[in-house]
C-alpha cells in the first residue's frame, strides 16, 4: 500500500494535470516499489491532491500570500509499506516522482521549492479492511519480481 499526497497551492493544478499525475506518481514509486512496471499493482496506490489558499502557506518565513507571484511552491509526501527501500531506491522514487510532477505541469525540470518527504511505514504498522496488512503477504501475488521479493524478505528478515 502507498499514500502519496500532494500538496499546492489552491488552483496550481488543474483537473487535467492531476488526472495525468494520478498515473505518472503511482507509477513512479510502483515500478522501483514491486521491481517492474505491473498494472495489476495499482490498485494498492492512492494518491491525494490537497489545496491550500495562499495564506494557509509559507516559505521563507513569509505567506505564500506576500510572495512572489512567481514562485512554485509543493510538498509531496510519499508513504510507503516497509519493504526493500535501501538508499538508492529512496533516491530513484524521488527523482521519479519529481520528474512526474515537471512532465505533468509542462516544465522542463522541477521547480526548486518542490520538496519530496519520503517515509516507510514501519511493517505491522498500516492496517486496511479491518486488520494490520503486511507486505510479506503481497510478495506472491504476482506484481513483485522474485528479486524484488527476495530483497524484500531479506530487508525485514523474513
Amino acid at each position: 500500500m502507498t499514500v502519496i499526497t500532494v500538496n499546492a497551492p489552491k488552483g496550481r493544478l488543474s483537473q487535467e494535470h492531476r488526472r495525468r499525475l494520478a498515473e505518472t506518481l503511482t507509477d513512479a514509486v510502483l515500478v522501483p516499489e514491486v521491481g517492474q512496471f505491473a498494472p495489476a499493482a495499482r490498485v494498492g496506490f492512492q494518491v491525494h491532491f490537497v489545496e491550500r489558499e495562499s495564506d494557509m502557506m509559507a516559505i521563507g518565513g513569509r505567506l505564500m500570500a506576500d510572495a512572489s507571484p512567481d514562485l512554485d511552491v509543493m510538498v509531496i509526501d510519499v508513504a510507503v509499506m516497509d519493504g526493500d527501500w535501501r538508499q538508492e531506491v529512496r533516491a530513484e522514487v524521488i527523482e521519479r516522482v519529481l520528474s512526474a510532477m515537471a512532465e505533468a505541469c509542462g516544465l522542463p525540470e522541477p521547480a526548486p521549492a518542490w520538496w519530496v518527504n519520503f517515509r516507510v511505514i514501519d511493517e505491522g504498522s498500516w492496517g486496511s479492511r479491518g486488520g494490520v496488512l503486511s507486505v510479506l503477504s503481497l510478495l506472491d501475488s504476482g506484481v513483485f519480481t522474485k528479486e524484488k521479493a527476495k530483497a524484500i524478505r531479506a530487508a525485514l528478515g523474513a
